[in-house]
């Protein structure tokens, strides 16, 4: 069917679930969160899922079968392995098992594969075998590690939504754009590998990093230093140290405060991700799509929006007078989620204006795009904290999801606005 009987089909499953199912089913379909609100949300949010997949790729179906198929196969068999195998947690989250998440990735991507390669016929032009095989199988790897992250957020909306996105880009990847940059990356790898990992050194004994911020900071640069080239990777490591600086000004107001960085202020693993994940999809996107220039602008904006972030938040820690909430305009104590201040807002915009003006001056967007790239951070900021002030404290979304939107939303933002 074309993708409108499909939405029909799913909006008439919203509604039956709505109305009917919790009627039909009673409280076999409470989990024990469902308890506490008094309804299975996990009901709800599925069909809308499905739903909203149709409407975001209404004519790359292929894509939302995939997707689905991860959360219904996946997700599924994430839960009835777990329970069953024998638990060996993992370490980020021991409520999940390494033998329930590779079910998740075995059983999930296979079925997606089957998916996409079913639903294939129906796209035009249909998409390249390659595609229909390796895209799922990456889908399924990144929904599997969205759905282990200790947050409280539904699997039926960030599963399926975290595989639509991997799809989504790898339907943008195209070997004719790779073939230009084919030989340049090769040139940069051994320059990539060698600097990466001095400097991952470097930062490990400064105690600016630990072990696995090390590791994952060093991953980070040499796929940017590979895709995106040295002015990349210096806009990365001058957004590093910017950060890093700004994370021990007034230090001591912060640790009496209880506010300060944990592990001494040292950048973990989840940090290099939460805040350089958007810029390395960037940089992957600028050699291996149609879409090099918008790419790279949205590079520059995602990597101006964590570090501005940092920025503005350890400077309201340090010296804000008077932090409140911008959802409700309410006074409340530093380091509370979601607050902002005069103080730290200020240095966040000229921390954004500073490191976009060095992303021009690099020659990875234009000096038009100077302004547009604040915007998109302040922007990003902003609404970070109001996710933050609703969402981190009920446990749904943690510090490093809502950098890493932060970084999205700035990057989404100015290419809308380009």
């Amino acid at each position: 069917m074309t993708w409108w009987p499909g939405a029909l089909l799913a909006s008439i499953a919203l509604v039956f679930n709505l109305l009917l199912l919790p009627r039909l089913g009673g409280r076999r379909l409470y989990r024990p969160v469902d308890d506490a609100r008094g309804f299975p949300l996990g009901i709800l949010l599925y069909p809308l899922a499905v739903l909203l997949l149709i409407l975001t790729f209404p004519t790359r179906l292929d894509i939302v079968a995939a997707a689905w198929a991860i959360l219904a196969f996946g997700d599924g068999a994430a839960t009835l392995v777990g329970r069953w195998a024998r638990p060996r947690p993992l370490p980020w989250n021991r409520e999940k098992t390494v033998a329930g998440t590779l079910a998740f990735i075995i059983i999930g991507g296979a079925a997606a594969v089957a998916f996409a390669a079913w639903t294939r016929p129906a796209v035009v032009p249909p998409p390249a075998w390659v595609w229909v095989v390796c895209a799922p199988l990456a889908a399924a790897i990144a929904a599997a590690f969205v759905e282990t992250l200790p947050v409280r957020l539904d699997d039926n909306i960030s599963v399926p939504f975290a595989a639509g996105a991997v799809l989504w880009f790898a339907s943008l990847m195209s070997a004719e754009a790779m073939r230009p940059s084919a030989g340049s990356m090769i040139a940069a790898l051994p320059w990539a590998i060698g600097v990466n990992l001095a400097f991952a050194w470097l930062g490990y004994r400064a105690r600016t990093v630990s072990v696995s911020g090390a590791t994952g900071g060093a991953i980070v640069g040499m796929i940017i230093y590979t895709t995106g080239g040295a002015a990349a990777w210096l806009l990365l490591f001058i957004t590093f140290v910017v950060a890093s600086v700004a994370s021990r000004l007034g230090l001591q107001r912060k640790v009496m405060l209880g506010i300060a960085e944990g592990r001494g202020g040292r950048r973990g693993a989840g940090n290099a991700i939460a805040n350089c994940g958007v810029a390395v999809i960037a940089a992957v996107a600028a050699v291996t799509t149609p879409h090099g220039t918008a790419a790279l602008l949205a590079f520059v904006a995602a990597l101006t929006a964590g570090g501005s972030d940092t920025v503005a938040s350890e400077i309201g820690k340090a010296w804000g007078r008077s932090t409140f909430l911008v959802t409700t305009v309410r006074r409340v104590k530093p380091g509370t989620p979601g607050a902002v201040s005069l103080e730290g807002t200020a240095a966040g915009v000229v921390a954004a204006l500073a490191l976009a003006a060095i992303g021009v001056a690099f020659g990875l967007a234009s000096r038009s795009a100077m302004v547009p790239i604040a915007v998109a951070a302040t922007i990003g900021a902003l609404v970070e904290s109001a996710l933050g002030a609703t969402l981190e404290g009920p446990g749904i979304l943690n510090n490093d999801m809502l950098n890493f939107i932060n970084t999205a939303i700035a990057a989404a933002v100015v290419l809308a606005i380009a």
